[in-house]
């Protein structure tokens, strides 16, 4: 049984390679024909696979190296193009890297906000359920209790130092006790003397 699940996911996810492979494919095709410079990034975000699948995979791999020597041996680039090429190749990366990442910043932002609005919203109804004068009420309260608490520590403190005395002080009584029995105890094991 384990076996079976094994060849299951084994195949799904030679599938799933398959699948980015033949994105992969298309997206190359794509950006050929519309002549967009081919980066990893640029390949990545175009077939939705992540730039670790480039990079790792062998097929994907071959496919990016040979599309990218391709594309910069183009015959139709003339010679002044293929040198602001990689230039503009880097700075048109760099823009939809910094507007995907401004995007995503904004939507964690949004999120934020709105969770902090929902805590702050819960916040003013719990000061609302509140009588007046209740919160100074509350915050000597606190105080109070925390004094109380202080005390019963020590109150405990003091107790285990007797309770260790305690112990000490029996421990010490036991061990007369058994003095005194070892005194005896000749005593109580000698046969009577005779009148």
């Amino acid at each position: 049984m384990n076996t079976s699940r094994t060849d299951a996911a084994v195949q799904a996810r030679r599938q799933a390679t398959q699948e980015m492979l033949h994105r992969l494919h298309a997206a190359m095709e794509a950006m050929a024909r519309d002549h967009t410079p081919i980066t990893v990034a640029a390949l990545a975000r175009t077939a939705r696979v992540s730039r670790t699948f480039l990079y790792q995979n062998q097929q994907a791999r071959v496919l990016v190296e040979q599309a990218t020597r391709t594309s910069r041996s183009h015959p139709g680039h003339s010679n002044s193009r293929s040198h602001t090429q990689p230039t503009q190749l880097a700075w048109r990366e760099r823009a939809l890297n910094a507007e995907e990442a401004l995007a995503q910043t904004q939507r964690e932002i949004l999120t934020q906000r709105t969770r902090i609005a929902e805590l702050l919203g819960k916040i003013r109804d719990l000061e609302h359920d509140l009588p007046e004068g209740s919160l100074q009420r509350i915050v000597t309260e606190n105080t109070s209790l925390n004094q109380q608490a202080r005390q019963l520590t020590q109150d405990t403190q003091r107790l285990q130092e007797r309770l260790a005395s305690a112990r000490q002080n029996n421990r010490f009584l036991d061990k007369r006790v058994a003095d005194l029995e070892a005194q005896l105890a000749p005593y109580l094991t000698a046969p009577p003397s005779p009148p």
